[in-house]
């Protein structure tokens, strides 16, 4: 079992840390404060081929697979989650359509958001009434002529305002055959009859975009339907797996900044004449923290690697993602008690990472969804 990286993983695990240090944290703090969707870091990212990391480079992606993706996107994390989060729904947006689309589909948008052209994508499941039940959801598609007309509303959708493409599902046969009667389009942002949302005030990542989508009569022309019609679930659960990759490496990010930022406070912070980080109680709490975030690591890269290697991994990255949220939330815990009272206030990033954490143990299938995930696995 080799775990060195490759010359071209350490290659862009460091140049993304370094442009992370020197560009996005920063400003991380300000993005967070104003709420402000980060657009020229987004285009920076995009220059650095970190739009479509595990991408064909004949559609302007880096190729460089899916740990390389990890390891950037766990750096980007660690300065700012938010701008991590649309990097990560871009990303995927980019391998669904590679995946399912034909080429023209593929031509069409994949160098558009590999290039920064479009600012993002989007991942359009969720609704109101259906989040993790998507065989619930209530859009419609419906054929008009040669095309279809989409009617139906959308819920928490990352850089929704701002994408330049939105993978989009629908109901397009009878209610009664349940997820089996689900299509997958392509939408571009600006299309008549879509309506965006006001942006939701979140607890956390609130530099991310996240709102609601409206379909009004929104007409679509035949060459929007992605893959094949009615087999839109296979194509939203086989992108959900790899999306856990994502929020599993966002995850890891978040907890790596905030333990740093522990230690250098441990070190800095005198009680008693002496550094805390000379007392047990903290050591230990740091101890356990870097336990766990080196676990929520090996969970993680292994199921990359799994995804790179083209073997099964839906198992493996429900269980990188449960693990690597849920211990985020309790290293990011322990890391604001070791900075006491100036970790609750916002001077310091750890209130933020703190916010920052909550979010992972939800989005992308909750904790809850990838235990069920596990369990019929090892029930199997």
């Amino acid at each position: 079992m080799d775990f060195e990286l490759t010359d071209t993983q350490s290659l862009i695990q460091k140049s993304t840390r370094d442009y992370v240090e020197r560009s996005i944290r920063p400003i991380a703090s300000e993005l967070d404060r104003e709420e402000r969707f980060p657009k020229d870091l987004l285009k920076s990212l995009a220059e650095l081929g970190l739009m479509g990391v595990n991408l064909p480079g004949a559609l302007g992606g880096a190729e460089a697979g899916v740990v390389a993706y990890s390891l950037a996107l766990s750096e980007v994390a660690r300065g700012c989650a938010s701008t991590a989060v649309t990097m990560a729904v871009t990303n995927m947006v980019g391998e669904v359509i590679a995946a399912f689309g034909s080429d023209a589909q593929r031509e069409a948008y994949i160098p558009r958001l590999t290039s920064g052209e479009y600012v993002a994508g989007s991942f359009a499941l969720s609704e109101p009434e259906a989040g993790s039940d998507p065989g619930g959801m209530r859009t419609v598609a419906r054929r008009d002529g040669d095309g279809w007309i989409l009617d139906g509303q959308k819920q928490w959708i990352t850089s929704g305002a701002y994408a330049g493409v939105m993978v989009v599902w629908a109901r397009t046969g009878d209610p009664v055959l349940g997820t089996k009667s689900i299509s997958c389009f392509l939408v571009e942002g600006g299309t008549p009859g879509l309506k965006i949302g006001r942006a939701e005030d979140k607890m956390g990542i609130r530099a991310s975009n996240t709102v609601a989508l409206s379909f009004e009569g929104l007409r679509l022309p035949a060459t929007a339907l992605l893959g094949e019609e009615n087999g839109g679930f296979k194509i939203a659960m086989m992108a959900l797996d790899g999306g856990r990759i994502g929020i599993a490496s966002q995850a890891i990010g978040i907890a790596m900044a905030a333990l740093e930022e522990a230690v250098v406070y441990a070190k800095d912070r005198k009680q008693f004449g002496k550094s805390i980080s000379d007392f047990q109680g903290i050591q230990w709490q740091l101890a356990d923290s870097k336990t766990e975030l080196d676990a929520a690591r090996a969970l993680t890269l292994r199921a990359a690697w799994l995804k790179e290697n083209k073997r099964p991994f839906s198992k493996e990255a429900a269980m990188a993602k449960l693990y690597a949220s849920e211990a985020a939330g309790r290293i990011v815990d322990r890391c604001l008690q070791v900075h006491g009272g100036y970790g609750y206030v916002k001077e310091f990033p750890i209130e933020r990472h703190y916010r920052d954490a909550r979010v992972t143990r939800i989005y992308e299938g909750t904790s809850e969804v990838q235990r069920i995930v596990i369990a019929r696995s090892v029930l199997r």
